[in-house]
């Protein structure tokens, strides 16, 4: 399906301004390969029409629709894994130390299929061990894609994927389903909230703020003012002595930020 400059420019424009995600010339042809078989199965003889349905859509389905397809959600169990033995072995223990109410605030922004979330919680299970019930410990994990999320609440993923895992985390927190699927416990399952969220809405919701925010690899689809405005918004979303980590692909401009860099894709609140 043939997609005019003007649909082109029209359609990113209203990505962008949708969801941050700032799509370059390059990517046309991988936009119009996610997007022609939707037309297809919609019966939408061009994407002018699409467009035009998704802005007039009430419902938010044809929202949803494009979320979905637009967005990329690789993730995998132990994905950069320095950060995870970082926020063991440093954030945790400090965080424990402090928090005296014994509530800990954790945000998997962009948490695509749920991988990071629960690798978080594991090591929360694993670090509290039995004084895990003193502690307020859930997990908030966010993403604009349904699709993804659905999957993450599933908590079911290919054998293969699991093998990455340590073995007592496996033996602990993962069920064989058949030959070819885990799932996740329905206990660890209960450690994490999941929510649909637009990172580009105007205000967030939070009543309270976070001591850890995990937002990786997703700034890197957006352009620079889009991603400073975001970061500006972690800022304010966390407590003082919190920590955001961002993918190893993303940095951020230590000119333009008053996050205090700790280690590669790791800053702080200070």
């Amino acid at each position: 399906m043939v997609i005019t400059e003007k649909e082109f420019v029209e359609l990113t424009t209203y990505i962008k301004q949708q969801y941050g995600i700032h799509m370059k010339e390059e990517k046309r042809t991988l936009l119009i390969g996610r997007l022609q078989q939707l037309l297809v199965q919609k019966n939408f003889a061009s994407f002018t029409e699409f467009l035009e349905h998704v802005k007039s859509d009430k419902t938010g389905h044809a929202l949803v629709d494009l979320a979905d397809k637009i967005t990329t959600n690789h993730t995998f169990f132990m994905r950069e894994t320095d950060h995870f033995q970082f926020f063991q072995t440093h954030v945790l223990p400090e965080l424990t130390a402090r928090l005296k109410e014994k509530d800990i605030r954790i945000w998997s922004a962009g948490c695509s299929s749920g991988q990071e979330p629960y690798t978080l919680a594991m090591i929360l299970s694993d670090y509290f061990g039995k004084d895990k019930i003193w502690w307020n410990s859930q997990i908030l994990a966010t993403d604009i894609s349904t699709r993804s999320l659905q999957t993450a609440a599933a908590g079911e993923y290919p054998i293969e994927q699991i093998q990455t895992l340590p073995a007592k985390w496996r033996e602990n927190y993962v069920k064989v389903k058949s030959t070819t699927t885990s799932v996740i416990c329905d206990k660890l399952k209960g450690e994490v909230i999941y929510r649909k969220f637009n990172l580009m809405e105007p205000v967030f919701p939070f009543k309270k703020k976070f001591h850890v925010i995990f937002c990786r690899n997703v700034m890197i689809y957006f352009d620079n003012p889009t991603k400073e405005a975001l970061v500006d918004k972690f800022w304010d979303q966390l407590e003082y002595g919190g920590y955001l980590f961002i993918g190893h692909a993303e940095s951020l401009n230590r000119d333009k930020t008053a996050f205090r860099y700790i280690m590669p894709a790791v800053y702080r609140k200070e």
